[in-house]
């Protein structure tokens, strides 16, 4: 293992291991698969590849997460998702960027459709992260530093992600804490992956989808949310439906 730079760890349910098809990577590299069990199924592990795996009895993407930071061995760790489809090349270019940048905590890259269309606006050339151009970021476009990210006791917010009441925000969260432990992030306009284009924006506007919203910026801001949300709200003034919520949103009281 010690010439193995890069663990690839998914986050997967029991019902879904058998998704999982690990793409051609040429760097050398382990595999790591948490898998979440809490309706204690059958279900049969891969045998055409080689991993280490650990089966939980609890639910939540974001613990998962942690799990697949603590069992970790090497130096870099790639989140994945158990329909994602990488790209070799594109990991060996991040992976080489933290190489030769050891402040860096932490790269962020991007991700393309099934029809190689980039999944959303990211910046064109490299650029630090901070607690203002961050908030769109994907677990699957992370590669963290694992020694560093224990270091400073940086984890995911099991109160916020996919399974948990606050849907959203777990990886903005995550890259704010590390910031505010002293950390480093930057973006690299490199893909690394193709993943299929989600409809959780379907939710959006919706009063669960706005306290959750309300909730990250408070998770993040602090006292200071309240200025944060207003600014929000006027860069997105369409699409909140009705005075109300917009006053709600803003003064966190959905």
């Amino acid at each position: 293992m010690a010439d193995k730079l890069l663990t690839i760890g998914y986050s997967t349910l029991a019902d879904r291991v058998k998704n999982i098809v690990p793409s051609k990577v040429d760097l050398p590299h382990e595999i790591f698969i948490s898998i979440q069990n809490p309706s204690n199924i059958d279900f049969a592990l891969p045998t055409n590849f080689e991993f280490n795996s650990v089966t939980t009895s609890e639910k939540g993407v974001t613990k998962s997460r942690n799990t697949v930071l603590r069992s970790t061995k090497t130096k870099y760790l790639l989140f994945a998702d158990d329909d994602i489809a990488f790209i070799g090349k594109g990991i060996e270019s991040a992976v080489s960027y933290l190489e030769a940048h050891p402040n860096c905590d932490l790269v962020l890259a991007q991700v393309i459709d099934a029809n190689g269309v980039l999944r959303k606006a990211y910046p064109t050339r490299e650029e630090k992260l901070t607690r203002f151009n961050s908030a769109k970021a994907g677990t699957i476009e992370m590669i963290v530093r694992v020694d560093s990210i224990r270091s400073k006791r940086v984890n995911f917010d099991e109160n916020f992600g996919a399974g948990a009441e606050n849907y959203l925000g777990d990886e903005y969260i995550f890259i704010t804490d590390l910031l505010k432990a002293g950390g480093s992030a930057t973006f690299l306009p490199i893909t690394i992956a193709i993943h299929s284009e989600d409809s959780s924006g379907s939710r959006w506007g919706t009063e669960p989808d706005l306290r959750a919203r309300a909730m990250v910026f408070q998770r993040v801001f602090g006292f200071t949310a309240p200025l944060i949300r207003t600014a929000f709200v006027f860069k997105n003034f369409q699409k909140f439906a009705g005075t109300k919520n917009l006053y709600k949103f803003i003064f966190g009281k959905l």
